[in-house]
């Protein structure tokens, strides 16, 4: 079979993990996310754009330099479109109620505690606690008050949670 019909990179190594799976927010719902997000945001693409995009360029594999090339466009792309659409929200609201960028710390039923912070889509990372405003836990907790309970449904079924902390930063 003629090389022109093969795929040279089939046996390479995967590129760089530049992209991150996107965020899917539902139609009409805004890109809401904190100050802080959408200045890490920029943060990263002013590294692609000015040290990575450098890097890459002056790689010598053809191959190599072509993949990482189309992986690095395809996230500043994205990040370009994120920042395009992002509405930066400010975090606050009343000190008893949880709004948007607010961290919230739950009780579990079974005593033991955990800290939330409510922030945009492009935002999350579960390590951190930091969960989506669209996430169901998110949505339970969002407008409700310190000292209240909240119910929502994981894949794990039914869990109720009770707000013991509340704080903005």
């Amino acid at each position: 079979m003629s090389k022109a019909f093969l795929r040279e990179s089939d046996n390479e190594p995967d590129p760089p993990d530049l992209l991150r799976q996107a965020a899917i927010l539902p139609p009409g719902a805004k890109n809401n996310i904190t100050a802080g997000g959408a200045q890490r945001l920029r943060g990263e693409l002013e590294q692609l754009v000015a040290v990575d995009r450098p890097r890459v360029a002056a790689l010598a594999d053809e191959v190599e330099r072509r993949r990482e090339q189309q992986a690095l466009n395809r996230r500043i792309s994205r990040l370009q479109e994120i920042l395009r659409t992002a509405d930066v929200v400010a975090p606050g609201g009343p000190a008893d109620r949880v709004g948007f960028g607010a961290t919230v710390t739950v009780r579990h039923a079974d005593g033991s505690e955990s800290d939330y912070r409510l922030v945009g889509t492009e935002e999350t990372d579960h390590e951190r606690g930091w969960v989506s405003w669209q996430s169901p836990i998110a949505k339970a907790l969002l407008n409700a008050h310190l000292g209240s309970r909240v119910a929502f449904n994981s894949p794990s079924g039914r869990i109720e949670l009770e707000i013991v902390g509340l704080r903005y930063e």
